[in-house]
């Protein structure tokens, strides 16, 4: 098997890409407290993993409210732009392009995770009871938690919230961040707004598919009058099949989500994005997207496609070569393989992940996994 295919540079909007080898947004939940600041620990983390061809940061909430997990970074504070500008430095100093996954829970929160300990807000007042989020109990000791009853926001709130992603952009400009991703999936806010099962506002904001994708398209809009358009772009995680394991992705399948997501992708590729990032289910044996689906989204966006998902080589080997997609994400295999495009390149082996510590802690499990060495 040749996986030079994948080691062919390739365009992302401004960018032109040495690989199609990506580190997608994960959570890791190592910023310093209080004031969910990046630190040098996450700096050496990006630093050792840029020898991907693109870089997508975990998930960064735009605001104080946007928080549903302990110890995840923001992108609204001096502090955490401070933070953020080291990382950015360490991976331009090795040649990496990184983004900032700009980030909304939305409902998906807990009060003791909240300003004042209030209510989460969504577009309704709407409990998720599909997933837990994790909180602190003590300091650096967290537990997983039934989110908090939201309380639905007024229009006035929810055209501030476009405001305050538009600042999250120009804060991630100001850190020294190569582009944005909005993070559209896994039922957070903006999933709540797209979503027929999260969204039940008579506003502007709900109803229709189309005033369901407004706060979609005005963020969008928003951001790129920052970045420019050549330098944004959107994560979706469209699921087709209802099973026990859409829990994972919090329990957001759409009565028509063939629909719902290619009315969404033809609103970004007229705005003209750079990527559209398309999370796949990720459990095991868990269903390809549906064929129609491959060729519409390519048929529809002019960009380039990333995919994510328990990916492996043979995989994204074929969805390039029946070009379906451009650039490829994988998650658990840069957790623990720090130099993952050469273990590639050379069909190294694999460091094994440690599930124990993919959330939280120290170094262990994060910025001590070896480099390959042959033996």
């Amino acid at each position: 098997m040749t996986v030079s295919p994948l080691f062919s540079e390739v365009s992302l909007g401004a960018y032109t890409l040495k690989n199609r080898i990506a580190l997608p947004p994960l959570t890791r939940s190592r910023s310093s407290q209080p004031g969910n600041i990046p630190n040098d620990l996450m700096v050496e983390y990006y630093s050792q993993r840029s020898g991907a061809g693109f870089m997508v940061t975990e998930g960064t909430q735009i605001e104080p409210r946007g928080q549903g997990y302990a110890w995840t970074p923001g992108i609204h504070s001096e502090q955490q732009i401070a933070g953020w500008k080291k990382v950015t430095q360490a991976v331009h100093q090795n040649n990496g392009i990184i983004f900032c996954q700009l980030w909304h829970v939305g409902r998906v929160s807990h009060s003791t995770l909240q300003p004042n300990q209030s209510a989460p807000v969504a577009p309704s007042d709407m409990k998720s009871d599909t997933v837990k989020v994790f909180i602190e109990t003590a300091p650096g000791v967290g537990a997983l938690a039934d989110p908090s009853q939201p309380r639905a926001l007024s229009t006035t709130e929810v055209e501030a919230l476009v405001g305050m992603y538009k600042q999250a952009a120009i804060n991630a400009k100001e850190a020294g961040f190569d582009g944005v991703e909005l993070h559209c999936a896994n039922g957070y806010l903006v999933n709540q707004f797209i979503s027929e099962h999260t969204n039940n506002r008579t506003d502007k904001y709900g109803g229709s598919l189309e005033n369901r994708l407004r706060f979609l398209k005005e963020i969008t809009n928003a951001v790129t009058e920052v970045m420019g358009a050549d330098k944004v772009g959107v994560r979706f995680a469209p699921l087709f099949e209802s099973t026990a394991e859409e829990r994972v992705y919090l329990g957001l399948v759409e009565s028509d989500p063939h629909t719902t997501y290619i009315e969404a992708i033809k609103i970004l590729n007229d705005i003209g994005i750079a990527y559209l990032s398309l999370a796949e289910a990720d459990w095991d044996n868990a269903p390809d997207l549906p064929e129609t689906f491959y060729q519409d989204a390519r048929k529809h966006f002019t960009g380039a496609i990333m995919y994510a998902g328990k990916y492996t080589i043979e995989k994204a080997l074929n969805m390039l070569s029946e070009n379906k997609g451009d650039i490829f994400g994988f998650g658990r295999p840069f957790i623990a393989n720090p130099d993952l495009p050469e273990r590639i390149k050379n069909n190294w082996s694999y460091n094994p992940v440690d599930a124990a510590s993919l959330y939280g802690g120290t170094d262990k499990g994060y910025t001590d996994y070896p480099f390959y060495k042959a033996s």
